[in-house]
């Protein structure tokens, strides 16, 4: 029988059980110990450029903290790039403020630099005030054109918090992803370039910041012999049992980075030749994706929508998924202000993920794309 070819699986390497024992032999299975050290450690060292790290629970939960840090409140409004997964939008309103939804760029699907500046100074015709924060995504891995849109946010005086978690190890103009803005999060969820099974990281500027956002991820609770509390904390701390698992897949993280590339280059060669269907690749040598998920954009020309595709590969046992459903054409968010034209509707009509799981051999990845060949040639 013909085995499934999945998207994005875990890959787990030969050393992440050590760590994960290292934490019950020490009888460390809470939200802190030596491996959750380790593992901030370790992203520090990979990051780069002098950042503290703050490992958390989830990279949602790096997003809220990252707002609560910046001084997001009630009635504020947040910037957040439109085409992305809703977890960028969320925690805005879990602060009670107020998503405002910017278009992308075509060869990013990224946030579009002068949709945000025309938000910018909308809202503020609108409100008297500027946007609290900017959140741009680097979706699939994509950087997003980060010097545009810092140099908008200085302008204005608004601070940049980079949604990367779908960005460890890409570089844009030499600078790791997450590190470029004044904060920065990361994923570690099942399905990302490394896994901790669940779990997040929020990249902060300076010690002095960690350890505000570590006060607020740990229950706020004050400096004191008993518990005693001025502001709202959370239990977004990461597991040691789950860091240990991150300590090993540190060890493998430059070997999955490569595999993803080596990935998208087999698709990019393989589907060079298919009418109708566009790779998208790095824009300039500037870029460089980890490419988490190889994308590709399908010509409504060929009579097939990305739909069509799915469910055809799926019959084939290969799995793809849509770009994600702009947060503009949420329900949740319908009344929500939007800034730009028609270019993230656009992609999410034409665009699909293709299996880019560092698991995956050179095999399956060739039976995708012959897959590919046959459906769109009909």
């Amino acid at each position: 029988m013909m085995e499934m070819i999945k998207l994005s699986l875990p890959h787990i390497g030969t050393t992440e059980i050590e760590w994960v024992n290292k934490a019950f032999v020490g009888d460390w299975v809470v939200p802190l110990g030596p491996n959750v050290d380790e593992f901030e450690r370790r992203l520090e060292n990979y990051v780069g450029d002098n950042k503290e790290v703050v490992a958390l629970s989830a990279g949602t939960a790096a997003l809220h903290l990252g707002l609560v840090v910046l001084g997001v409140e009630a009635g504020d409004e947040v910037i957040c790039q439109a085409l992305t997964f809703s977890a960028s939008a969320n925690p805005i309103c879990y602060q009670g403020a107020h998503p405002v939804f910017v278009d992308s760029e075509p060869d990013t699907y990224n946030m579009s630099p002068a949709a945000l500046e025309e938000a910018i100074v909308a809202r503020h015709r609108v409100t008297g005030r500027y946007p609290k924060a900017i959140i741009p995504v680097h979706l699939y891995g994509m950087p997003a054109k980060m010097n545009e849109i810092v140099e908008i946010a200085a302008h204005y005086g608004i601070p940049v918090l980079e949604d990367a978690a779908e960005a460890l190890g890409s570089e844009y103009h030499g600078k790791k992803c997450g590190t470029i803005g004044n904060y920065g999060a990361l994923s570690f969820n099942g399905n990302k370039i490394i896994t901790t099974s669940g779990g997040g990281a929020l990249i902060c500027p300076d010690e002095e910041s960690a350890r505000r956002v570590l006060f607020f991820a740990t229950q706020a609770r004050e400096n004191r012999p008993y518990y005693y509390h001025e502001h709202i904390g959370y239990n977004y701390r990461l597991s040691n049992v789950s860091a240990g698992v991150g300590c090993g897949q540190m060890d493998v993280l430059p070997e999955r980075v490569a595999r993803r590339r080596a990935i998208h280059q087999l698709y990019k060669e393989g589907l060079s030749n298919l009418a109708g269907v566009t790779v998208q690749c790095n824009p300039t040598e500037e870029f460089d994706s980890n490419f988490w998920l190889s994308t590709i954009l399908i010509d409504p020309a060929t009579g097939f929508t990305p739909e069509d595709v799915r469910v055809a590969m799926l019959n084939a046992k290969i799995e793809t998924r849509l770009l994600w459903r702009p947060m503009q054409m949420q329900p949740i968010f319908r009344d929500a202000p939007y800034y730009g034209g028609d270019v993230s509707q656009r992609l999410f009509e034409t665009g699909l993920c293709l299996p880019s799981g560092s698991v995956l051999t050179d095999e399956q990845i060739s039976r995708v794309i012959d897959e590919l060949h046959r459906i769109l040639r009909g």
